[in-house]
């Protein structure tokens, strides 16, 4: 009896332990597995601050943080500061000298010492609700995109004919301004901070900047902005990310620290980590002020956030936008497998409510500039729209009496909670 009940225990624990929280291990990836993954993405902390909202910020040595471990950063020199003086938060004295202030709720119990990276621990439950180990972190795969077709819809720009094969992805909608060149090296935006709605278990859904370089089925690519990824974090809270990819979201790249790769220099932002406080309909709006930059000099390009150097992507993940890049977008994407479905997934964009809801109720960008090798900080000469399901999300960039930092992009909307997004 006493051999049947140790069994039963046994059975019950590794039930418990492999079925895990909101996940179950994966066919093949043992709890070994598991707990070896771990110990290479948590490094060593120099000191441990547990957030209000159940975060863990790791201060960790910054010659010791997991993307110098990537193989090509073998031998790399960090590089503690950009080159040159990266653009700065433009504050309007008028209108914006009472801006309320965003922090990363984190920040609120302490603070990480110099010499060391604030790096969001990864947990235990958060690889059990990964596809499996090997996608911990990235977008889901999806294979390469066809030719334009003669049925694809195209906006000319700047001399130039995109395709949506260029602009989206399967499984994903967009919302974007964009531009088009040859010699983009930097770009920023005040971005209006939301909490919007996610409806299924996979969707999430984002307000952010893109920096493309390279041909669209292995465009390379810097990302930043803020997210809601009940999958990825566990929770709906809006938090800040940054993303890469070097070979068109196949097998390089992952959100923030969660592969080798971005090399942090900061000590005071932790990327993955959640925003506050958040926009209200008609009430107080709040923004964060992103910026990404390539150094000249290096070819790294920097993030940083409210005038904040995170770090930095090293040139060596990168061919072409170790140059430059060629395309920039901002605004909104949801991803979901119910984007252009019936029925429409009732993830929302944003805010959730449309674009000409206008200020109050839409989420905007404001203060948009790109950055070329003049090194002057500018409103692009060329933008268009884009949105590929106009009554789910939709966009409006707002030319009438625009104040002097520029024209106010607005995009979002409410998903399958329209009537007409069916």
């Amino acid at each position: 009896m006493e051999k049947i009940i140790s069994m039963i225990l046994l059975a019950t624990l590794v039930f418990v332990f492999s079925d895990g929280v909101h996940g179950k291990a994966k066919d093949g990836e043992t709890l070994s597995e598991i707990d070896r993954k771990l110990k290479a993405l948590n490094k060593p902390a120099v000191k441990s601050i547990m957030s209000e909202d159940g975060d863990i910020i790791d201060c960790v040595d910054i010659y010791k943080q997991l993307s110098l471990d990537h193989p090509v950063l073998k031998n790399h020199t960090l590089q503690l500061r950009p080159s040159i003086d990266l653009p700065t938060e433009k504050v309007d004295k008028v209108n914006n000298s009472n801006r309320p202030v965003v922090i990363q709720t984190w920040q609120k119990n302490g603070t990480c010492p110099k010499g060391t990276v604030a790096i969001r621990r990864i947990r235990k439950e958060d690889l059990l609700r990964a596809a499996s180990l090997e996608h911990f972190g990235r977008k889901p795969y999806t294979a390469k995109r066809k030719e334009a077709s003669n049925k694809s819809k195209f906006i000319n720009l700047n001399n130039t004919k995109l395709s949506n094969n260029d602009l989206e992805m399967p499984n994903h909608s967009y919302a974007v301004l964009l531009t088009v060149g040859y010699n983009y090296i930097g770009a920023q935006a005040d971005i209006n901070v939301w909490n919007p709605v996610v409806d299924l278990g996979d969707d999430y859904t984002t307000a952010q900047i893109w920096l493309n370089g390279g041909p669209g089925d292995r465009v390379e690519s810097v990302e930043s902005g803020w997210m809601v990824n009940p999958k990825l974090y566990g929770d709906r809270r809006t938090r800040f990310f940054a993303y890469w990819t070097a070979d068109g979201y196949g097998k390089t790249g992952c959100f923030d620290l969660t592969c080798t790769g971005f090399v942090q220099t900061s000590s005071q932002v932790a990327l993955g980590s959640a925003i506050d406080p958040i926009s209200s309909t008609l009430g107080p709006q709040y923004q964060i002020t992103v910026g990404l930059n390539l150094d000249p000099k290096s070819g790294n390009w920097w993030l940083q956030i409210n005038n904040v150097i995170v770090g930095y992507w090293p040139a060596s993940l990168f061919g072409y936008l170790k140059h430059s890049a060629i395309l920039v977008k901002w605004g909104g994407q949801v991803y979901s497998q119910a984007v252009k479905k019936t029925p429409h997934t009732r993830t929302a964009m944003g805010s959730g409510e449309m674009a000409n809801t206008l200020m109050g109720n839409a989420c905007f960008m404001k203060n948009i500039r790109i950055i070329d090798y003049s090194l002057q900080s500018k409103y692009p000469e060329w933008v268009g729209t884009w949105g590929d399901e106009y009554y789910c999300y939709n966009v409006y960039n707002d030319l009438r009496d625009y104040p002097a930092d520029g024209p106010v992009f607005f995009f979002g909307g409410q998903g399958g909670r329209n009537l007409y997004c069916q």
